[in-house]
This record gives C-alpha cells, structure tokens and sequence, in this order.
C-alpha cells in the first residue's frame, strides 16, 4: 500500500513565562532535562534557537485520535516539568510582553545562526505547529510543494494566533509571520521543476553566505531536511490541541489531493512570487475576518470564502480519510471563539497579563 500522504506528525513549539511577571523566561535547559524523564517513547522533546523556547514532537500517527492523544501528554508533561522549575508553558505565536535580551541555546549550529543573522535574530522568540505529511520521494515531495504554494496563505488565516508583540498590539492575527519576513528563505517558497533545483538553489543560498545550512530555511513549506515527509510550517503555535489537530488534518488532506493532481498529470498552477507574498501578508494582517487575496484567480475576497474554497478542494482526501466530519466540526468551533488572535484581543481587555493566563490554561487543557 503506497503510504505517501498518509502518515502525520506535528512538531510544536512554546515559551517559557514565569508565572508572577508573565514574560518569557530563559530555562529551556532545565525544563527539557525533567520532561526528558517521562516515559513517553512516541513523542521527543528539543532545544529550539533560544532559551525562552522548548518544542515537543509526536511520533508518527495514522489517524487524528493517535496524533491528538500525543499532542495532549506532550504538553502535559511539558506543562508539568515547567511548573517544577516554577515557570509555565504557553503557546503562542509571538511573545505577548516585553522580556529581557533573550540568550540564544548553546551549540555550534544556533552560533552559526545568530553570526550570520545578527540583529535580526535578537529578541526573536517566534513559535510555530509544524506538520509533517510522509511523502517519501523526493522528487514527488518537490511537485506536492508546489502545488501547496497558492494555500498557505489560507492555513496561517486560519491559524493566526500572534497579535501582540513585546507588550504592543502589532494590528496584526499574525505577527510572528511578519517578524519571520525578516530572513531569507522566508514566506511561501518558490517554485522549483524538480529536487535537483531544490537542492542546488539551497546550496546556492549556504554558498552566498545568507543560510547556515540547508536546514535553517524559513520557508512555510519544505521537503524536510531530515525526515520523508513534507513539512508544512504555516501555522502559528496553536493555543489549542485541537487546533493543531486541525492544521494536520489540513495539511495531510492538501498532500494528498496534491498527490492525486500529480498522479493525473496535472502540474501546479503558475502563481507569481509576488503574489503570494501579498497573499501571506493579507492573511497574517486581517486572520479570517476581513479581505484575502486568491494567489491563483489575483482577486481580493474574503478569507472565509478562501477557506471554503480550500475545504471544497480537499474534500474528497478529507472523506478518504476519514476526517471531515472532525475537520467540519474544528472549524466550526474557531467560527464560535474565535481565531487565537481573536480570543487573546478579548482577553486583552483586562490587560496583556490576563492574556497569558488565558494562554497558560489554553495550553494546558487536553
């Protein structure tokens, strides 16, 4: 059985805050070494560029309620092991207030990063829901990427749940995509006509000196450097379980519709560089409450209408599946409380701390 577009992981990744002052505190070491004794073999937990900053990955799932159920004892034991050490977790695309000079994590690779990036590294504590989708052929993971180009813009509408940055209201669902516009290799990738273009346009960018290596791109989709899989970066850090659920089953069913074009013969559609970039920014400023920008027809409509359309388009992976009905229901769910973004405005009214209260228990809740 050909197993490409079948299997999901997700990788999350969230800040450490301390529980009286609410901004992020630099423990990740301490933490990760306690959450290190659980007895969790399907999930691993790692060091991310900065020390404010832990992530968790679940192993490789088949179905939702697998992957769903190792979302929640990731962050259980996470949750826990911070507490231990007097700090809480949050998840969240950006910080919500203002810390000090965050120290990058110790390592060859991150010193790398932070020579070659310098100032635009400082203070950047950004999280991310990355899901992976196994697509264990190279060249085919190229031509799948191509084709989800024209609908990242839809899954960060979907997912923007950043609109604070260091204690100001950036008017932004999503900064975090804004603050990673700063790094090349960043946005919606470019087109490529095969794996041996992919390959050589990164060794191009390490060669100029502009990527420490050919796994720190900061695309929102990518072959992944390490794994079978593609790997979908799109979405901010889900307050929510189930909003990382959701993203996956996305992400999978957008593959595997890909697949299925690819399998036909039908290569992805041309959409300009330009074009996406403007979608990108469009869904990271309005989220799913105002204007999008269809990459593919370049018309302004409405980032609900986008999601429909996304939704008619892997429908039939979704029923292949088996998830949408579940997907239906997620997404109805985000249409009553409200994008992540939405819910931390609301909280805002009593102040940014109550914001990171609000968070913590989001985090926390299976």
């Amino acid at each position: 059985m050909d197993r490409n577009g079948r299997t999901i992981g997700v990788e999350e990744e969230f800040l450490l805050v301390d529980p009286v002052t609410r901004r992020t505190s630099p423990h990740a070491a301490a933490v990760l070494a306690r959450a290190a004794k659980a007895s969790l073999p399907e999930v691993a937990f790692q060091a991310e560029l900065v020390a404010t900053q832990v992530e968790a990955a679940s192993g490789v799932c088949d179905d939702l309620e697998t992957l769903r159920r190792q979302l929640g004892d990731a962050r259980t034991c996470l949750s826990s092991a911070a507490r231990a050490e007097g700090l809480r977790l949050v998840s969240t695309g950006n910080p919500v207030l203002p810390g000090r000079t965050t120290p990058f994590m110790p390592g060859e690779h991150y010193a790398r990063i932070a020579d070659i990036m310098a100032g635009t590294v400082v203070g950047h504590e950004t999280c991310g829901c990355h899901v992976h989708v196994g697509v264990a052929d190279r060249e085919l993971a190229v031509g799948v990427l191509n084709h989800l180009r024209p609908w990242l813009p839809t899954l960060v509408a979907l997912s923007v749940n950043s609109p604070f940055d260091h204690g100001r209201d950036s008017g932004y669902g999503s900064w975090r995509i804004q603050a990673q516009a700063r790094f090349p290799g960043g946005g919606v990738p470019p087109w490529f006509a095969s794996a041996a273009a992919y390959d050589e346009f990164l060794d191009r960018m390490v060669e100029l000196g502009v990527l420490a290596d050919r796994m720190t791109t900061f695309w929102l989709a990518r072959p992944s450097p390490r794994l079978p899989t593609i790997e979908i970066r799109a979405s901010d850090a889900a307050s929510t379980v189930d909003e990382a659920v959701l993203q996956a089953a996305l992400a999978r069913a957008l593959v595997l519709t890909a697949l299925g074009e690819l399998a036909g013969g039908r290569e992805a559609p041309p959409v300009g560089e330009q074009l996406c970039t403007v979608a990108l920014w469009s869904a990271a400023r309005y989220g799913l409450t105002g204007q999008g920008i269809h990459p593919i027809e370049e018309r302004r409509t409405a980032a609900r209408d986008l999601l429909e359309e996304l939704l008619r388009r892997i429908r039939p992976a979704l029923e292949e599946t088996g998830d949408l009905r579940a997907v239906r229901a997620l997404i109805r769910k985000i249409g009553y409380s409200g994008t992540g973004a939405a819910r931390q405005r609301i909280a805002a009214v009593h102040g940014l701390r109550s914001v990171v209260d609000m968070l913590v228990q989001q985090t926390g809740r299976r």
